[in-house]
C-alpha cells in the first residue's frame, strides 16, 4: 500500500479495462428475506469529519478520486481516506465476497446497473438527512438507489450510451446519423463507403456487456425483460427475439465482425478507422484525443448521435454509479461526509474534468466545462428517454449469458429465436432474486 499525507491508495490486482436520466426506476424486490428493518438513517452534523475511511471503487473513472478527495482532505486535516481500486470486471464479486466475509469498506461504489443485487439486502445503511439534496440529482439515478422509498445510496455520476461515429467517413459517403432501426444498417454501410474498414465495431464476447446492449434493443422494441410482478424473466418474447435479430444484422449484413475489434481494441480501431462506429459512453469521448496522441482529433472527427429509435423509440440505458456506506462500518460519520462532497456540483464537475464522468446532479451539467461541449449534448438528450438495466439482483449472472448466446447468434450457430429460447431456459433455472 502507497502512502501519501493526503490519501493512500492500494489495489487489489493490476489494472483491468475501463468498464454506464430521468426514468424512475421500479427496485422489483424488497429488503432481505429475515424480514429485518433497516436502521433508522438519522443526519449528519457540520463537523469536521475525522478518523479512517476506507473506500473501494472499480478502475476507470475512479483513478482519479485521489485529485478529487484532495480538497476534501485538506478541509478535514484529521481524517484518512483510504482508497481500494478493484478491477472492473471483478468489483461485483469481491464486494459481494466481503459484505459475506464482514470484511467490506466503509464506503462502497455501486454500479447504477447493479446495485439492486446489493440494496436488496441489508449490506447498507439508509442514507442520513444532510448527505444530499434527492432533487439535485437525476431522478432516474437517484431513484436506483431507493428500495421501499428509502434511499441507501447516494448518485456519483450518470451516463448513457449514445452512438458515435467517425463523422469524417459519413461526410465522405453524404451520410446522416440513422433515426431508425431500419436506417442504422444502411449508414453502417456508408460509412465504409466512406472509409471504414467494418462500419460498426460490434462488442460480441463482450459478454454482460453485450447482454446491457440487448436490453436496450429490448426496450426500443418494447420489451422490458421482467414480469410485471418482478419475479420472472421474460425473455423469449417476439420484441427480444426481434431485438436479437436487429443485434445479429450487425454480422449478417457485413458491418461488424464477430472476432474484432475486442474490449481494448475499441478506441484504437475507431481512430484507425478500421471501425466507424460504436456504441458507448462518454468515457471514450474524454479519452480518443489521448488515443489518437493528437490534441483536437475528436472534435475534428467524431460527431455523437442519439440511439436509433426501435419500434418503442430511441431508449437508452440509465447507468452511473453511486456511493453506498456498508451497514457494519466502523466510521459511518466520517464516510457519509465523505459522500456528501463528492456529491456536492463543483465536486462532480472536478471529476468530470479528471476523468469524463458525467455528473448526476443536473445543475453541473451548466458548467462551462460541459455544457459547450457539442459532444456531450446528445447524451442529456438521450438522458430523457432512459431506462435501468432490469431491477433483478441476477441481472449480471442473466446479462452474461444473453452476452453468450448472442454470440452463437453472430457465429451464425444459432438464430435469433433459437437464442432467447434457450435464454429463457437458463434465466428460468436462474431466477430473479425475488421472493
Amino acid at each position: 500500500m502507497k502512502t501519501r499525507p493526503a490519501l493512500r491508495r492500494s489495489r487489489l490486482i493490476p489494472l483491468a479495462a475501463i468498464l454506464a436520466a430521468t426514468a424512475i426506476i421500479a427496485t422489483g424486490c424488497g429488503r432481505s428475506s429475515d424480514g429485518a428493518a433497516p436502521q433508522a438513517a438519522g443526519s449528519i452534523d457540520d463537523s469536521k469529519a475525522s478518523g479512517k475511511v476506507t473506500l473501494w471503487a472499480p478502475d476507470g473513472d475512479a483513478t482519479a478520486l485521489d485529485k478529487v478527495l484532495a480538497p476534501f482532505e485538506s478541509d478535514n486535516p484529521d481524517v484518512d481516506v483510504e482508497v481500494t481500486l478493484v478491477p472492473s470486471d471483478d468489483y461485483n464479486t469481491k464486494l459481494q465476497t466481503a459484505i459475506a466475509s464482514g470484511t467490506a469498506p466503509d464506503v462502497a461504489f455501486l454500479y447504477t446497473e447493479a446495485q439492486t443485487q446489493f440494496l436488496a439486502s441489508n449490506a447498507f445503511a439508509p442514507v442520513p438527512d444532510g448527505v444530499a439534496d434527492s432533487s439535485s440529482f437525476f431522478k432516474g439515478s437517484w431513484a436506483a438507489g431507493e428500495v421501499d422509498g428509502t434511499a441507501y445510496s447516494v448518485p456519483w455520476y450518470a451516463y448513457t450510451r449514445l452512438l458515435i461515429y467517425r463523422d469524417d467517413f459519413a461526410q465522405n459517403a453524404g451520410a446522416t446519423a440513422p433515426t431508425t432501426w431500419d436506417e442504422t444498417i444502411p449508414f453502417f454501410k456508408k460509412l465504409q463507403e466512406g472509409g471504414a474498414e467494418s462500419g460498426y465495431g460490434a462488442d460480441v464476447g463482450w459478454d454482460t456487456y453485450n447482454g446491457q446492449n440487448l436490453a436496450i434493443f429490448g426496450y426500443q422494441a418494447g420489451e422490458s425483460l421482467l414480469s410485471a410482478d418482478g419475479k420472472s424473466w421474460a425473455l423469449d418474447t417476439p420484441g427480444m427475439v426481434k431485438a436479437a435479430e436487429f443485434n445479429a444484422s450487425f454480422f449478417s449484413s457485413g458491418v461488424s465482425s464477430p472476432d474484432t475489434p475486442q474490449f481494448l481494441d475499441a478506441q484504437p480501431y475507431l481512430v484507425s478507422g478500421k471501425t466507424g462506429s460504436m456504441i458507448s459512453g462518454p468515457w471514450v469521448i474524454a479519452t480518443l484525443d489521448t488515443t489518437a496522441a493528437e490534441p483536437g482529433w475528436t472534435a475534428a472527427h467524431i460527431k455523437t448521435a442519439v440511439l436509433p429509435a426501435g419500434p418503442d423509440g430511441s431508449v437508452g440505458q440509465l447507468a452511473g454509479g453511486s456511493w453506498g456506506v456498508t451497514a457494519k462500518s466502523k466510521n459511518s460519520d466520517a464516510a457519509w461526509k465523505t459522500i456528501k462532497f463528492m456529491a456536492e456540483k463543483d465536486t462532480q464537475v472536478a471529476q468530470y474534468k479528471a476523468a469524463g464522468s458525467l455528473p448526476a446532479v443536473v445543475d453541473a451539467w451548466s458548467d462551462s466545462s460541459i455544457a459547450d461541449q457539442p459532444l456531450l449534448a446528445p447524451f442529456l438528450e438521450q438522458m430523457k428517454n432512459v431506462k435501468p438495466m432490469p431491477a433483478a439482483s441476477t441481472w449480471n449472472e442473466v446479462s452474461t449469458m444473453l452476452g453468450k448466446e448472442l454470440e452463437q447468434v453472430a457465429r451464425g450457430k444459432e438464430t435469433a429465436a433459437e437464442a432467447m429460447a434457450n435464454a429463457q431456459k437458463q434465466a428460468d433455472s436462474i431466477g430473479t432474486g425475488s421472493d
